[in-house]
């Protein structure tokens, strides 16, 4: 009696059981997709209108589906390079080269592919700038340089390849600041072997600044911790040298009293 009991109760509540279970299952199931069946027009549409709106997480989610449902057209080749730019506006600068790099590697002879370089520049040049250098008013030039090379690198590409396209001009302008902060890392570098008393490294970096630098502001500095280093190292010569072409060329600089009292100097 009492077993019959139990058999029946089961079977009783394990349909229950099974119908919670299903039920639970269609609560938490994702809500279909509104943009199935969409067309690559009407996915681009969609994706342009939040881009322009400023919405670039949706922009970007908008042109993921079209790539990935209509891989090849022309809508998917330009969401490639408005993804470029998505993630640019979006402060992803990692993802904004990648996406530049793609689109480059892809259609190397599209009509907008200086964009992409242009693109590829302006995200490596914000990739330099971290959350502290945000908050702080740092110099950019005493930052680690291997960024401000690589964007100097893709401008330059820019505007060798693309001299008359609209962007070569800013790049060209972009290239010029950049040069000139790479110079002043270098100063930093000598200066900071010269606190060191490394006189042949600091020689060497302040002569690389000179040779490689040389319409920046950075090499009246450069001559005078090169003639200071080699005053120091006794190599009295080059030291003379380095002051003969500060005098000539920057004869109203502050540093020049300075490294010919050295030169006096026993």
């Amino acid at each position: 009696m009492l077993r019959s009991i139990r058999r029946r109760a089961v079977g009783i509540v394990a349909p229950l059981f099974c119908a919670v279970i299903l039920s639970g299952c269609g609560f938490f199931a994702e809500e279909p997709d509104p943009t199935l069946g969409w067309s690559a027009q009407r996915l681009y549409d969609a994706g342009k209108a939040s881009l322009d709106e400023g919405s670039y997480q949706d922009a970007l989610g908008f042109y993921q589906k079209l790539e990935a449902r209509y891989p090849f057209g022309p809508y998917a080749t330009q969401a490639q390079i408005e993804s470029a730019y998505a993630y640019y506006k979006e402060n992803e600068p990692a993802s904004s080269v990648a996406a530049a790099d793609r689109f480059i590697k892809l259609h190397p002879q599209h009509p907008n592919v200086d964009y992409a370089y242009y693109l590829k520049g302006l995200s490596q040049f914000e990739q330099g700038r971290g959350f502290i250098d945000q908050l702080l008013p740092l110099d950019p030039s005493e930052r680690d340089p291997g960024l401000a090379l690589q964007s100097f690198e893709a401008f330059g590409q820019l505007v060798e390849r693309f001299p008359s396209s609209k962007y070569a001009e800013d790049a060209r302008k972009r290239m010029l600041y950049l040069r000139n902060n790479l110079a002043k890392h270098e100063l930093h570098v000598a200066n900071y072997y010269m606190r060191r008393e490394a006189f042949v490294a600091a020689a060497n970096r302040a002569r690389f600044v000179v040779e490689n630098y040389d319409t920046t502001p950075s090499v009246p500095d450069a001559l005078v911790i090169m003639a200071k280093a080699y005053k120091v190292m006794q190599m009295d010569d080059l030291s003379a040298d380095a002051v003969r072409v500060l005098k000539l060329n920057y004869p109203e600089h502050a540093g020049i009293g300075e490294v010919e009292q050295l030169l006096i100097t026993d």
